[in-house]
């Protein structure tokens, strides 16, 4: 357990390079497969996999047998489930809140970690712990792209992953703010697509939200 050691910095690039992580939860692994494929035909590069399902652990190890995608898990609570998500191949891990212990076991295993952070005082919380890039959620019941902005004018050097209840409509207003590393959303892999299984769809959407990504970097 946390044997896999990856590189901080060339995760947040290949995050940032894309500036979207479809946020995916997963009933059957077997379906990772195809979806991984429908994202990468999509232009995408990057996934987070939730640990929302008992499936989570196998989806993860089969994405990330697609050496051009950047696998991570999400919703990781335990230091339990860390481990479980490093030795299936996860990249990085993301919660939905600070939890001390999930941050030092990955900090401590050479693992990109993005706790979720709400309030300037979490943030800190990030801040003391070595961290450079939080997860903002739920970004869209907290404020929004204005929320963002305000929280990044105190911690500059902070990024953000602004995450929850964004649609491609709002992706612009997000990826115009230079603290923005990148926007976590499920609109491209929605629970209704995944479960008909419509892989042709989720490429549709994909490739349109990385080409509003592309237009609303182009603009900062």
């Amino acid at each position: 357990m946390f044997t896999y050691v990856t590189d901080v910095h060339d995760t947040e690039q290949a995050i940032a390079a894309g500036g979207l992580v479809p946020v995916v939860v997963l009933q059957d692994a077997a379906d990772a497969a195809p979806l991984a494929e429908a994202l990468l035909a999509g232009g995408l590069r990057c996934v987070e996999v939730t640990f929302r399902t008992d499936a989570a652990a196998a989806a993860i190890a089969a994405m990330a047998r697609y050496p051009e995608l950047l696998v991570g898990a999400g919703t990781v609570l335990t230091v339990e489930q860390a481990g479980r998500a490093l030795d299936a191949g996860a990249r990085f891990v993301v919660s939905p809140g600070f939890g001390p212990a999930v941050v030092r076991q990955c900090a401590g295993a050479g693992v990109p970690v993005y706790p979720g952070a709400a309030t300037a005082t979490e943030i800190q919380m990030a801040v003391d712990a070595g961290l450079r890039t939080v997860k903002f959620f739920p970004a869209e019941p907290l404020g929004g792209a204005p929320m963002v902005q305000a929280l990044a004018a105190p911690f500059r050097d902070m990024r953000f992953i602004p995450t929850g209840g964004i649609t491609s409509a709002q992706l612009p207003a997000y990826l115009a703010l230079p603290s923005v590393l990148a926007v976590g959303g499920t609109w491209m892999v929605a629970p209704d697509l995944l479960a008909a299984r419509d892989w042709a769809e989720v490429t549709r959407r994909t490739a349109a939200a990385v080409a509003v990504a592309a237009d609303s970097r182009k603009e900062r």
